[in-house]
């Protein structure tokens, strides 16, 4: 190869970001939709004078875009990712800055190398680029792999609470809404109970953190 098609030739690939940081989590994607909790506690067979009064809602609705905003646990894991993120970029654009100084000192003097030189250099420049390339997406793979398994972690977290919530309040069904996956198109004011499971869940948080 000479030298004036290695300098034409595109040596650095800018590294395309594969996973997002700051991607907004779906509640509705992460719980699936809906979690059914147990049975609804038996009531007390005595009669009463007193009127009848309205049955307990048995369905209610979160709404995850909220909830992620105010769930403490969620903003210390997108830190987390956020961090991971900044030092694989810093790490990997370190690398490439050092492979583009080689090959521009290349650049400088292969008019002037012998033959035989030039082709050696163009060859390992060739190796390291190709180097730099598979560094790149390993460093990748593994935010891809850390950001699966903190995802995994906020899962279990919210589906556990949910589940035992559910089962101390009587609720049969809790939904989830939001604006990206929006299983519920409307619901009455009185069954949303965002603040109270976002109340309850840093609370666990807080005492897990001690």
């Amino acid at each position: 190869m000479s030298a004036i098609g290695w300098q034409q030739k595109t040596i650095i690939r800018k590294m395309k970001t594969k996973a997002s940081i700051f991607t907004k989590i779906s509640l509705g994607m992460l719980i699936a939709g809906s979690l059914a909790a147990c049975n609804k506690p038996k009531t007390d067979d005595k009669a009463t004078a007193t009127p009848a009064t309205p049955n307990k809602e048995t369905i209610v609705f979160v709404n995850s875009d909220t909830l992620l905003a105010k769930y403490d646990y969620f903003k210390d894991m997108s830190k987390r990712l956020e961090d991971k993120a900044n030092s694989a970029k810093n790490d990997v654009g370190s690398r490439t800055q050092a492979f583009q100084r080689e090959v521009a000192e290349y650049q400088k003097g292969a008019n002037t190398m012998p033959a035989d030189q030039r082709q050696t250099t163009e060859q390992r420049l060739q190796r390291e680029q190709q180097e730099l390339q598979g560094y790149q997406q390993n460093a990748t793979a593994q935010f891809q792999n850390d950001q699966a398994s903190e995802n995994s972690k906020l899962y279990d977290k919210i589906a556990d609470f949910v589940k035992s919530y559910a089962k101390e309040k009587g609720y049969k069904l809790v939904l989830t809404y939001s604006k990206a996956n929006p299983t519920v198109l409307y619901g009455d004011a009185g069954l949303d109970v965002t603040a109270d499971v976002a109340k309850r869940l840093n609370d666990a948080y807080a005492k897990d953190k001690k």
